[in-house]
């Protein structure tokens, strides 16, 4: 019995160093995400007031916009090159990195590093409706790729520092530490175990700290103070998530279709002129739809007529869809997100015209929760995301409710979730590939 307890205290000894070992690597992988992840998004920051700017100045001088629609054709020529030179940085980024971690692919970091960096500016800051979250957590992904690299760390450690990176990279995108720890988990890595979680939340903690040190404690929507409502209208979210779950399968049906039809165009400079192209032509008819979308939720927390929501929905919507479709790099998370928010206060108007109390706030809150956990089916994941990125954790409850809804429809329709359907095609073309070769 004595040596049996000896053997196990020897045993702890020699796991604790261990553990500690990770977490430092975990808080490297943090650093070296985190910075990757604001500079990712300061730039982008400027690349939209620079779009806004050259919108007023060509709504003043309309012939300007030749040399505009000029510009946007140059960017989707480099987009084309990076694209030719490093195909993993073709859309979000997150079914490369889950790939990875399934062992169905590996990418070179320093060059999808690169190419997804310079990518990503272009084409989210010419204004294609895509979003920064999954190229932040793609490139937070291979930069605790090259950390591991660096220290020479084994292949295993490598898929763990790479779920810190991702964990990071989705934290210091968002300000949202704990949805960055549960996504890698939950969507990537696929476990829970102690060795995991402790590495992954040093390195999301860290890269939120350097996050909130640049762009401030504020979350990333600001909303007035969104009300409880009361248990006797608990109906209402009952029918706001079976109408958000519908809505999910129908976007998980259309993001393939898109690329489908992308694929019978030939010429891959064409494929990626389109939403550059449409960008420029929506930037002088409806600006609000381009880029990620963070200006339309605040537009339509407040009371708008029910033909603009829809009217926004329906064009986000497809733009989005020609956005993401063409392959180009740029996530889907805001945009969806977007969607449901717009969604959400489309179903407030909607109660409103019908003589019920407009909670308007909370609403697009729960459209925001329930289109997530439809859309990319991780419930856990969004519920929190939702409740960080809005700083409203009062509506818990809510959110719950709606998520598992929305979950349960889009999963009883047999949709499957958009990451695995993107993976998979991915897996497919890479196994295509191979044959060629």
């Amino acid at each position: 019995m004595q040596q049996n307890n000896s053997s196990s205290s020897a045993s702890t000894m020699n796991i604790r160093p261990f553990r500690y070992t990770l977490l430092l690597k975990g808080i490297l992988a943090g650093i070296a995400a985190g910075l990757t992840a604001v500079c990712f998004r300061l730039i982008l920051g400027q690349a939209e007031r620079l779009r806004q700017t050259i919108g007023t100045y060509i709504a003043a001088h309309p012939q300007a916009v030749l040399f505009w629609v000029l510009a946007l054709l140059i960017l989707a020529a480099a987009v084309t090159f990076l694209l030719r030179a490093e195909p993993y940085i073709s859309g979000s980024g997150i079914p490369q990195v889950a790939g990875e971690m399934q062992g169905k692919l590996s990418q070179s970091w320093l060059k999808v590093l690169t190419a997804k960096f310079l990518g990503g500016i272009l084409t989210v800051g010419a204004g294609l409706s895509l979003g920064r979250e999954g190229p932040s957590i793609q490139m937070g992904a291979v930069a605790a790729k090259g950390v591991s690299r660096l220290l020479h760390s084994e292949k295993t450690e490598e898929k763990l520092l790479m779920t810190c990176g991702a964990s990071a990279g989705l934290a210091a995108a968002f300000n949202a530490p704990l949805a960055g720890v549960l996504f890698s988990l939950e969507e990537l890595h696929k476990s829970f175990r102690t060795e995991i979680v402790l590495p992954a939340m040093a390195a999301s903690v860290t890269a939120d700290f350097i996050s909130r040190s640049v762009f401030g404690l504020e979350p990333v929507f600001a909303f007035s103070a969104a009300e409880a409502l009361p248990l006797t209208d608990y109906w209402m979210i009952l029918l706001l998530g079976i109408l958000l779950g519908l809505a999910g399968v129908l976007y998980n049906f259309c993001v393939p279709k898109f690329q489908d039809l992308y694929a019978k165009i030939p010429c891959a400079f064409i494929r990626t002129a389109i939403p550059f192209v449409l960008a420029g032509v929506l930037l002088l008819v409806c600006p609000s739809v381009l880029g990620g979308g963070h200006d339309l939720v605040g537009l339509v927390s407040h009371d708008m007529a029910l033909q603009a929501l829809l009217f926004l929905l329906i064009m986000k919507f497809l733009f989005s869809m020609i956005s993401f479709g063409s392959g180009v790099p740029g996530g889907i998370f805001l945009p969806l997100l977007v969607l449901g928010a717009v969604t959400g206060s489309s179903f407030s108007r909607v109660l409103s015209l019908c003589g019920m109390e407009n909670i308007l706030p909370t609403f697009v809150i729960l459209g925001m929760a329930g289109m997530f956990a439809s859309i990319v089916r991780s419930p856990v994941t969004g519920i929190i995301l939702i409740s960080e990125m809005t700083g409203s954790f009062s509506c818990l409850l809510p959110i719950i409710l709606v998520s598992l809804t929305a979950y349960t429809v889009a999963d009883l329709a047999g949709a499957k979730p958009v990451y695995d359907i993107l993976l998979e095609r991915l897996v497919r073309k890479e196994n295509q590939n191979k044959r060629r070769q």
